[in-house]
């Protein structure tokens, strides 16, 4: 069945294409009547509007991409969650793409939205992005960007971060407020900036409290998984006997650590206690439950489609629009994981 066109029904009620497009759109200069009547015709015609048609004469496609590093996990759950919600307050339908933290799907997906002519895109960088060009193609097309969580702090765009440096402080700092003296951490892949900059908070408390930095201490994820948890606590039981504390990268791999000092019978916090980070809702449920660093990820989604949304609108009317950086607080959330027995 062809579509139904604005023509079929001006024929048949004998209006001009003019008119049928007002009625529908509900301009106060079309008489009742007459509105009435090509709405009656429309909808038993089952008309619905040529949306091509109508991005190309308003040069919108009221459609987003997000692409993040993965869909599965409950933090890029949350923020998919906030973004699609107030994109569909504004009428804006969300294309979702995962890198798989991979650089070269990120750039396919990223020529693709472009292609796609998207009217923006936000987006949460691969571990594997280090190597800019295809984000400085959006910037350089002038298409609405937002970076959220791991960004580059050496592009310029918008940005919905945490202070992931002061996060991890707050953290290490939690467990030496508890009486940790040895504190190991596992870390994030080298690259994101926020795996970084958790690795420098780590450090900065350590050296507020004059707990010598031991490089031997930090262990480095490759994929961030559960299983590299309890790889990562098996050798830290092996090496470091005299470990009291470890300040994780992320809850999943937290839990991971949980898991094998569990099968282990080494009694979490009175043997060793652990905090992880962003609040996964694993964390209340696993025994002991997990101290963590709650990361609001909703509201980052919530910020960066608004964001992103701002930044559309300037442009439409041809305003110069100023990259803006939000920053979200983030809190200790004490679990039996590290509180005292």
């Amino acid at each position: 069945m062809k579509d139904i066109t604005l023509k079929q029904i001006a024929d048949t009620l004998g209006i001009s294409i003019t008119t049928v497009s007002k009625a529908l759109k509900n301009y106060p200069d079309v008489s009742p009547k007459t509105k009435n009547a090509v709405l009656e015709l429309a909808k038993s015609l089952q008309y619905t509007p040529n949306s091509f048609a109508v991005n190309l004469r308003t040069k919108e496609s009221k459609t987003i991409g997000l692409i993040i590093p993965e869909v599965v996990h409950h933090f890029f759950s949350n923020v998919i969650n906030g973004i699609i919600e107030e994109a569909e307050k504004s009428g804006y339908l969300v294309i979702i793409l995962q890198s798989n933290e991979s650089l070269e799907l990120e750039k396919k997906q990223v020529e693709l939205l472009i292609n796609k002519r998207v009217d923006g895109i936000i987006m949460s960088l691969s571990n594997e992005s280090n190597d800019d060009e295809h984000i400085k193609e959006i910037i350089k097309r002038e298409i609405p960007f937002v970076l959220f969580d791991k960004i580059s702090k050496f592009i310029n765009c918008s940005k919905v971060i945490i202070d992931d440096q002061k996060a991890a402080y707050n953290a290490v700092e939690h467990l030496i407020s508890k009486g940790c003296k040895k504190i190991a951490h596992i870390r994030g892949p080298v690259n994101p900036q926020n795996a970084i900059d958790r690795f420098l908070g780590y450090k900065k408390a350590l050296e507020k409290h004059n707990i010598p930095f031991d490089y031997k201490l930090v262990y480095t994820c490759k994929n961030v998984t559960f299983e590299e948890g309890k790889e990562f606590a098996k050798q830290i039981v092996k090496n470091h006997p005299d470990i009291d504390g470890i300040f994780v990268i992320t809850d999943l791999v937290a839990v991971g650590v949980l898991a094998f000092f569990n099968e282990q019978n080494i009694l979490v916090p009175n043997q060793i206690k652990i905090i992880g980070f962003s609040n996964w809702f694993m964390s209340q449920v696993i025994t002991p439950k997990l101290s963590t660093v709650d990361q609001p990820s909703y509201e980052m989604g919530v910020q960066s489609f608004n964001l992103l949304l701002e930044e559309i609108n300037q442009k439409k009317i041809s305003l110069d629009f100023i990259p803006k950086t939000i920053e979200l607080e983030t809190s200790i959330i004490e679990r039996e994981s590290t509180s005292e027995r």
